[in-house]
């Protein structure tokens, strides 16, 4: 069991999953360009022995695969699943206690612990000491990636109450005083939110503690979506073998354990801009108004380790954290949404914008007929559930003898493609909420969702070939196939929405001038882009532009569609618009400069 990060670090490297780099890299850009570098690889967790213009040494790529992170927490891992298993069913203690004595002890055992300030322990360093790592080239500053950001409820203090996230921290850049403040990004319902929300009711303070590094699981803690009762303290315990040690100095909690810890406060009403940021998208999020944080006092331990990642179009490390939470949690969707036997958040989509999801049908018997109903209020509640109503596209069957898994997204898809009915089966939710980071709608946060909801006996063999009347379509072009019943087409790029609905009209006319939509059945799903090549080329590059670029109220078109008593449908093939518009955020593209460096220090280090 580690006692530090850096006891993790000694032993990832004697098992083979750490290379220490011992030349000097640059944490503007460099750092982050090897790190994604590596990480593309599927190599090893890296540690930079110098970095510019700091003291600290950086560590990075510590979860970049499961495997790696499963051999991190080997001892404790199985403890940990007992637990959780537990908390999503209290009458399994009453069941099988002599079972469960053993994972009730381990929890009493993390429970936190309080400590005295270990000041011996700590020094006082100011913000420009840390390792100011600034990702991507249009980064508004430097910012903290794997935070474990603290704060406590006003109404009811201490450390049980407390709520233990991980929001990106910019240090520095924009109108920051340097030192004096840095820029906290989260969204209102996070719990850092509601406590920041009761601190303005009262007037006062939120006082904030970001820690980082300490033992991976508290990293890790960070991000758990945890069953209600069990804290992020108590599980950070139970994941490191070791209890969470916490003390308090001059008002502000500190992780005794942490590498680095960065205290102030959260005023009422105190916003600046905040970013851009490179974000898990694959685009930037844009400068915005978020809290301001003011700078009490900046910590860091004897020989400290800067822990840090880099996102950005998945797959990145943050995909192996989804990945850990998914296999550590289970099957916990089910016992918060009955019904539901699965719904996965397509990584390669950007995870927000795109779920898959499996339900149950069992209104059949008495609706005499196969067709989509308790799917449709599954539906609701899955876009009604914490993170997942941040998405914009929900496709969602029930299994009918057939075994399906929604993360064999080219399989799903076809299973989809083939039974949805397009006049019936399209269901909008308009002028709602959308991820903060998705600037594909109509302002931030705001946007609209759509649900597909097939389930039924197949309908139809989807096209494999481009059909006949799509070789000569005047001002549409470069026509590919994507997947079975998928079709990407090429026209001039987005301007306005009234321009992109006179195209599609002039689409839909051209086609019914050639053929019928009694002749197409085996092309349910057209996507217009700008690059079909690109979308033909591989799964990940379809699901993330298609879906990342597509507000459904305002994108999506169908072949002679019609409305029916407010009920949106279409007779022909659905349509998407994937086009980039003007109001997106620009993509991630890495300096070419820098690549070349990153090359050779490749070279270097690995000769």
């Amino acid at each position: 069991m580690y006692r530090s990060l850096e006891q993790c670090l000694n032993d990832l490297e004697k098992n083979g999953h750490l290379v220490r780099i011992e030349e000097e890299v640059d944490p503007y850009l460099e750092m982050a360009a090897l790190h994604l570098r590596m990480h593309a690889l599927k190599g090893p967790a890296l540690l930079f022995n110098k970095v510019k213009g700091s003291r600290f040494r950086a560590a990075s790529n510590l979860f970049g695969t499961v495997e790696r992170s499963r051999f991190i927490f080997r001892d404790t891992w199985k403890a940990v699943e007992q637990v959780i298993a537990l908390r999503n069913d209290p009458m399994a203690a009453l069941k099988k206690p002599f079972k469960n004595i053993g994972t009730g002890l381990a929890a009493l055992k993390a429970l936190p612990a309080k400590k005295a300030f270990p000041g011996s322990t700590f020094e006082e360093i100011s913000i420009d000491e840390l390792p100011l790592i600034h990702h991507w080239p249009m980064d508004g500053g430097a910012f903290v990636t794997l935070p474990q950001v603290y704060t406590e409820d006003v109404d009811k203090p201490g450390i049980m109450n407390a709520n233990l996230g991980m929001y990106r921290i910019q240090l520095n850049g924009n109108d920051y005083i340097p030192n004096q403040e840095i820029g906290l990004h989260y969204q209102i319902h996070r719990g850092i939110g509601v406590h920041q929300a009761k601190a303005n009711a009262k007037g006062v303070p939120l006082k904030v503690s970001c820690f980082v590094g300490g033992h991976p699981a508290h990293t890790l803690a960070a991000v758990m979506p945890l069953p209600e009762g069990l804290s992020e303290l108590t599980f950070a315990g139970m994941l490191a073998g070791r209890r969470f040690r916490y003390s308090y100095e001059q008002g502000f909690a500190i992780s005794n354990d942490a590498d680095f810890v960065i205290t102030g406060e959260v005023h009422p009403g105190e916003n600046k801009p905040e970013g851009p940021f490179g974000d898990h998208l694959g685009y930037y999020s844009l400068k915005h108004p978020f809290p301001l944080m003011r700078v009490h006092k900046v910590y860091a331990r004897k020989n400290a380790i800067w822990n840090f990642t880099v996102v950005g179009r998945p797959p990145q490390e943050d995909t192996a954290f989804g990945a850990l939470i998914h296999e550590l949690t289970g099957d916990a969707i089910k016992q918060e949404i009955p019904g539901v036997q699965e719904v996965h958040a397509v990584d390669a989509a950007g995870v927000h914008p795109l779920l898959f999801a499996i339900g149950s049908e069992r209104y059949t018997p008495y609706l005499q007929q196969k067709r989509p109903a308790e799917i449709l209020t599954l539906a609701n509640r899955i876009l009604g559930t914490g993170q997942l109503s941040l998405a914009k596209f929900l496709f969602i069957t029930a299994e009918d003898g057939q075994a399906l898994d929604t993360h064999d997204e080219a399989a799903f898809l076809k299973h989809m493609l083939e039974r949805i009915d397009l006049k019936r089966d399209i269901h909008f939710h308009t002028h709602t909420t959308i991820d903060t980071l998705d600037y594909s709608g109509t302002g931030l946060n705001s946007g609209s969702k759509v649900v597909f909801a097939a389930y039924g006996d197949r309908r139809r063999t989807l096209a494999a070939e481009i059909p006949a009347a799509f070789h000569q379509l005047d001002g549409f072009s470069e026509a590919r196939i994507v997947l079975p019943g998928v079709l990407a087409l090429k026209t001039a790029p987005f301007t306005t929405y009234e321009q992109a609905a006179a195209e599609m009209a002039r689409l839909n006319d051209r086609l019914l001038q050639q053929t019928t939509v009694e002749a197409l059945p085996s092309l349910p799903l057209i996507v217009i882009a700008d690059e079909p090549a690109f979308l033909a080329q591989q799964l990940n590059n379809f699901l993330w532009a298609t879906f990342t670029r597509c507000n459904p109220s305002h994108d999506l078109y169908g072949i002679d569609s019609f409305i029916e008593y407010k009920h949106w449908g279409c007779h022909g093939p659905l349509v998407i618009d994937a086009r980039i518009k003007p109001h997106h955020a620009p993509p991630l593209v890495p300096d070419p400069a820098v690549e070349a460096r990153v090359d050779r220090l490749m070279e270097r280090i690995f000769k």
